[in-house]
């Protein structure tokens, strides 16, 4: 399953890169790559599989605790504690229908805020300041998958405002999709 959430972003290249070339981006700080990282945009991948749902988030910091630094002060501490602890919790940050009797399997959380090594692609030696993104990866388990119509982004809106925009890649039993999510907008049909 891992590896089928992996080959997401691939299987639906073409549209968002087709999304890619609407978008005014005015702090791409990727050089024009995919994944860039611009505050107020985070990305959602969503794999239906039998009855594992796998959601991996990934999100630049300031949309999350306001900062990019490593914490250091008690307020920045206590700011990233705050998220994490609000990550900690995927049933509650994503909306499923209580008729489809989600659970959660597995989670794993990620980022250098959170004291973990930033990866080889986060160098930012051509960048006055450094960037951090936090990830998310959840396994859920649904006994009723077929009573999961929709996965419902507002509540993760809600837990982190200065989210603006979430960009969704999905497969589910109907296919493969794209879509941008809005907190006006902000379910996505499976």
């Amino acid at each position: 399953m891992r590896r089928l959430l992996l080959a997401l972003p691939f299987a639906l290249l073409p549209l968002v890169v087709a999304q890619a070339h609407d978008d005014d981006h005015d702090h791409d700080h990727a050089h024009g790559t995919l994944g860039a990282h611009e505050h107020g945009v985070a990305r959602l991948n969503a794999v239906l599989d039998g009855t594992t749902l796998e959601l991996e988030l990934d999100s630049p910091a300031m949309n999350l605790v306001g900062f990019e630094h490593a914490a250091s002060s008690d307020a920045d501490k206590a700011k990233v504690a705050a998220a994490r602890q609000q990550l900690e919790q995927p049933l509650k940050l994503f909306g499923l229908p209580a008729a489809a009797d989600c659970k959660e399997d597995q989670q794993e959380l990620q980022s250098p805020l959170f004291g973990d090594a930033p990866k080889a692609d986060d160098d930012d030696h051509d960048h006055e300041h450094a960037h951090s993104d936090i990830g998310a990866h959840y396994q859920l388990t649904c006994a009723s998958p077929d009573k999961l119509a929709q996965l419902d982004l507002a509540p993760l809106f809600k837990a982190f405002p200065a989210m603006q925009k979430i960009n969704v890649q999905l497969i589910g039993p109907n296919g493969q999709k794209g879509l941008e999510t809005t907190p006006a907008k902000a379910a996505v049909a499976f």
